[in-house]
């Protein structure tokens, strides 16, 4: 009798949830309500290869290497086009296209404001927070400006607080918090988001401002963050999917 109750509940539980799908299929709150999730899906992914594919390198003691052989790739192309790239990880373009967001008139609540927040800020804390501890050299200063060192004009001359990567950590926190945030038929610009990620830490080893561990572990600490402070908060939680 117990189990046939259990059955019942759980058929009423699944009927609800179909209900509220097919009441609205391609409303941001209808599926997200029980995996907020979802619509990352295309970024996850990819980033779950990433990890695997970062994790081999790091492995076997190859990030000098890795940043001696980008850093021999220059091009004038190259030189052109990532000093801009870089800038998607930098606070100002984050918080300006953040505030954007807001524009949207389903977005301005404030569980999902607190989730903007925390899914932001936090795992740039984290990250300011290991530089402080660990003030890594970075590459201008591990090899004290080698004349082999392939360099772009007009870039900023750091050598101190490599790791990990503020703005690998920033770009990856905000570009999975946007692709969480896609519709159902746009899900697929998700991998699109993290190649654009991806650029951005090329860009970083390319003008010789990090190492492949610092952008590695910036953006792991990016989308984690994002992923986790999202999953808890929730703001799709008990909307109104009329």
């Amino acid at each position: 009798m117990v189990h046939t109750q259990g059955h019942a509940a759980q058929k009423e539980n699944g009927e609800t949830l179909n209900q509220h799908i097919c009441m609205k299929p391609y409303s941001l709150y209808s599926f997200r309500q029980y995996k907020p999730l979802e619509g990352a899906k295309y970024f996850i992914l990819p980033f779950i290869l990433w990890l695997i594919a970062g994790g081999i390198v790091l492995g076997q003691e190859e990030e000098r290497s890795v940043y001696m052989a980008v850093n021999k790739q220059h091009t004038a192309f190259k030189d052109l086009i990532f000093p801009y790239i870089t800038h998607i990880g930098e606070g100002q373009v984050i918080i300006i296209s953040l505030l954007l967001l807001l524009l949207i008139p389903k977005f301005r609540t404030g569980k999902f404001l607190l989730a903007m927040l925390v899914c932001n800020i936090s795992p740039f804390l984290i990250t300011q927070g290991i530089k402080a501890l660990v003030n890594a050299p970075r590459p201008l200063k591990y090899y004290a400006e080698a004349a082999w060192i392939n360099r772009v004009a007009g870039q900023p001359v750091n050598y101190d607080y490599s790791f990990p990567s503020g703005h690998s950590e920033g770009s990856f926190a905000f570009l999975c918090f946007l692709a969480i945030l896609l519709p159902r038929k746009f899900y697929w610009l998700g991998t699109v988001l993290f190649l654009l990620g991806m650029s951005v830490l090329y860009s970083r080893i390319y003008l010789s401002q990090h190492f492949f561990a610092d952008v590695f572990v910036g953006s792991t600490i990016g989308t984690l963050c994002c992923l986790i402070s999202f999953s808890i908060i929730n703001p799709f939680r008990d909307r109104d999917t009329q």
